[in-house]
């Protein structure tokens, strides 16, 4: 059975598509400063922003421009405590969109049994990063992402016609 077979199998919920997607940048929220992780589809325009804190943002920032500080930060020892049990990150796949909550599953393989994790899609991100494994979103998540006007506070028209006309420039130094 391969991983993507025994993934499905130990999941609770009935399967989803999920879509492919890559870090294209970090940018800060013009209206209040907070930084949002832009994931756009590898297949297509989708683009799915997801609003962070500023510590993730940072651990994001830091793995994304390949910077070593000089003790392992949190998301370093989580790959580090990965790797130690001899397990490996295959994917991970933000799953819901719930009350403004972003939901995400850190997927890995261990001794060939599949586990699945709960997690902060931040922190699945940054490991995703760390591990380099593919990051999917839940076709369910961008369905709804794109009609819940209540995910951001801007416009949601405004909002997506400013992250179709982001370009290099305003990813600034994390473009992908």
């Amino acid at each position: 059975m391969d991983v993507e077979a025994k993934i499905r199998s130990t999941a609770k919920d009935p399967p989803t598509k999920d879509i492919e997607m890559k870090i294209r940048g970090l940018v800060m929220d013009p209206s209040n400063n907070t930084p949002i992780v832009i994931l756009k589809d590898v297949q297509g325009d989708t683009v799915l922003p997801i609003w962070v804190g500023l510590y993730e943002a940072n651990a994001i920032a830091l793995e994304i421009e390949k910077a070593s500080p000089p003790r392992p930060m949190t998301h370093d020892l989580l790959k580090n405590l990965i790797h130690g049990l001899n397990a490996v990150v295959q994917k991970i796949v933000v799953t819901e969109l719930k009350n403004d909550t972003f939901y995400a599953m850190i997927w890995m393989e261990q001794d060939g049994e599949i586990v699945g994790l709960d997690a902060r899609p931040s922190d699945a991100l940054a490991l995703a990063l760390r591990s380099d494994c593919p990051i999917y979103v839940s076709e369910e998540v961008l369905r709804i992402a794109k009609l819940a006007p209540s995910v951001v506070e801007a416009n949601p028209e405004d909002l997506r016609r400013w992250l179709e006309g982001l370009n290099d420039d305003d990813l600034g130094r994390y473009k992908m």
